[in-house]
């Protein structure tokens, strides 16, 4: 599923942009956007777990996200992407069986460098930059005495489309695959008689829709 939305999205980005180079048109620019969009995020997980091996699943979310642009020049921007989303976590196929790790909130501050292409009213555009992610709020689950999280610095891959309705307000439709890996330290002396490390890649795939101004 995650293959396909991302392989739609790269078809569609560029039909667009080939569309736009064939036309040769030039688009206008503000120094600021901020855009309200709601994202869907889609972890590609998988762990190394000490001890009692296994696997991960980290539940998927949809959130609302906040992010401001901006522009050097009509090409070249900055943006900030602000957001924080509820993911529950399970231990899968171990030898204990599958664990249920509660669930964790995640922050994940993500700057990126973005090119916009010269077009009109539909402006593809391609970013890269990185990402800090802090984990709180740990609802370890039932069977865990504790479950601890180390922050995450990793790197973040983005696409995107920009709608203009008008001069001012213009819709978005966007992309991202984010670099996220923790090392996960779980206190299960309770029901397991051990504290088991892992060693967790969430890398989600979040794709987003939504509503932008121009100022």
């Amino acid at each position: 599923m995650k293959k396909t939305i991302f392989t739609t999205f790269i078809a569609l980005f560029a039909f667009v942009n080939i569309n736009a180079q064939e036309n040769g048109t030039t688009n206008d620019y503000s120094k600021w956007q901020v855009r309200l969009r709601v994202i869907s995020i889609m972890p590609s997980e998988s762990a190394t777990i000490e001890t009692i091996g296994g696997d991960v699943e980290i539940g998927n979310a949809i959130v609302p996200e906040l992010d401001f642009t901006y522009f050097f020049d009509k090409n070249w921007a900055a943006e900030l992407i602000l957001g924080t989303a509820n993911h529950d976590v399970k231990a899968v196929s171990t030898a204990a069986g599958d664990i249920k790790l509660g669930d964790v909130w995640l922050l994940p501050p993500t700057l990126t460098l973005q090119y916009h292409f010269d077009t009109e009213t539909v402006i593809p555009y391609l970013g890269a930059g990185l990402n800090y992610t802090i984990f709180y709020s740990v609802d370890e689950g039932p069977v865990a005495d504790s479950v601890d999280y180390d922050s995450s610095f990793g790197f973040a891959f983005q696409g995107g489309l920009d709608f203009d309705l008008d001069d001012k307000w213009f819709l978005n439709i966007d992309a991202k695959y984010i670099l996220i890996n923790t090392d996960a330290t779980i206190d299960a002396t309770s029901a397991l008689g051990a504290t088991v490390g892992a060693d967790v890649d969430i890398n989600p795939l979040v794709v987003g829709l939504g509503v932008g101004m121009k100022f």
